[in-house]
């Protein structure tokens, strides 16, 4: 036990917990100016926060390896009964069918799919090892991860796809997947996005009759209001009390934070209530982080992502187990996808989708999620041996 404690990553346990304090502060500011349903919820937070600790603990003490003997493919089958069951039976809100009693199925799904894809590719199983090259390996692995996130899409729920998306491509890459596969994937998802970011702008700009929109947007994957979101990108200031209305009060408050912010507690724009309380305490926390503590407050939590990530990466890097290493790269790469898009949709760089920024946003499901995939990443780092 000494021996593993000695193991221990300290900087990214501690970077975890300093994430955990920001966001419980950013959640009891975002809070306070809202309605009193709203005061509670930093603490439901910091509750599940609490929770989350423990199965962190928990997992950094278990072996990893066993772990994913025994529960990989039990967890991908939950995952997928949960999708399935939350499009029957689950709760509509915000016109998404997203919330399984207490909790979102698709942010469950996120680490049990991650947990498949390392044992697979990792080597836990030694019949797929010798198809990991091949273009049936490629298509088995197409198949295993394309289920849920067709699921997830089907909630809808693109955002989450979105980031779930890049962290298994990376540890398809780094598992030896057919390579060649891998990049038609890669230029297929491109070319698709570009498509329909070009049927979106020719649709909505403006003196385009309603029947050629119609007409357009009838080959377009998406709903009416991810349509609403890609046509705020595209044209950000063509409706600024509509559908861009969150978008500009966004980019105000964070604008208006300046170089050391307001002080916590103090920001005009969340106090006042131009942004809306459903956009506040999750999707858009940054943005009332932001005004409150500035220029220099976001470097602070920016450097905080950076002290948590970076030890993962060295971890994956030093780890002489497969599914160890492919571990630490997904939950890495999981982690930055959300922080990237989460941040960029804030201040206009990607179309807005509802996305938490991890330990800062009110998000219990995911929250509990990202700790138990770091709690396992740590036991990749007690259970190695990892060298100085």
């Amino acid at each position: 036990m000494l021996e593993k404690v000695k193991r221990f990553n300290w900087i990214m346990f501690a970077a975890m917990l300093a994430l955990v304090a920001v966001g419980t502060v950013a959640i009891w500011s975002a809070g306070n100016a809202r309605d009193q349903r709203f005061h509670g919820m930093w603490i439901s937070n910091l509750q599940a926060a609490a929770f989350g600790l423990v199965l962190y603990l928990s997992l950094a003490f278990t072996d990893y390896r066993r772990f994913l003997e025994l529960l990989a493919w039990p967890l991908y089958a939950g995952a997928l009964a949960m999708l399935v069951a939350v499009l029957f039976v689950g709760d509509t809100v915000y016109g998404g069918c997203r919330w399984l009693w207490f909790f979102q199925p698709s942010e469950v799904s996120k680490l049990c799919v991650i947990a498949l894809v390392a044992s697979l590719l990792g080597g836990g199983d030694e019949w797929f090892c010798r198809l990991r090259p091949t273009f049936r390996g490629f298509l088995v692995s197409a198949l295993l991860v394309g289920a849920p996130c067709a699921l997830i899409l089907a909630e809808p729920d693109l955002g989450t796809t979105l980031t779930l998306a890049p962290a298994i491509l990376v540890m398809m890459f780094a598992g030896g997947v057919w390579r060649r596969g891998l990049a038609l994937m890669v230029a297929a998802g491109a070319l698709t996005v570009m498509a329909v970011l070009c049927a979106v702008y020719e649709a909505e700009k403006p003196g385009v009759p309603a029947e050629r929109r119609e007409a357009i947007l009838r080959y377009t994957p998406l709903k009416e209001h991810q349509v609403k979101r890609v046509r705020v990108f595209l044209f950000p200031d063509d409706d600024p009390q509509g559908s861009g209305y969150n978008l500009r009060q966004a980019k105000i408050a964070i604008g208006s934070g300046g170089f050391t912010g307001k002080g916590i507690g103090k920001g005009m724009t969340n106090h006042l209530k131009y942004l809306p309380p459903a956009v506040s305490l999750n999707d858009f926390i940054f943005c009332v982080y932001a005004e409150e503590t500035g220029y220099v407050g976001s470097l602070v939590l920016l450097a905080l992502f950076l002290a948590l990530l970076l030890p993962c990466c060295w971890i994956a890097f030093k780890s002489r187990d497969g599914r160890g290493r492919l571990l630490a790269l997904g939950m890495s790469s999981l982690v930055f996808a959300h922080v990237y898009v989460n941040i960029a949709m804030s201040i206009g760089l990607l179309p807005i989708t509802g996305l938490p920024l991890p330990f800062v946003s009110s998000g219990r499901t995911f929250l509990v999620t990202v700790m138990c995939g770091l709690g396992l990443v740590q036991s990749v780092s007690l259970h190695r041996g990892l060298e100085e």
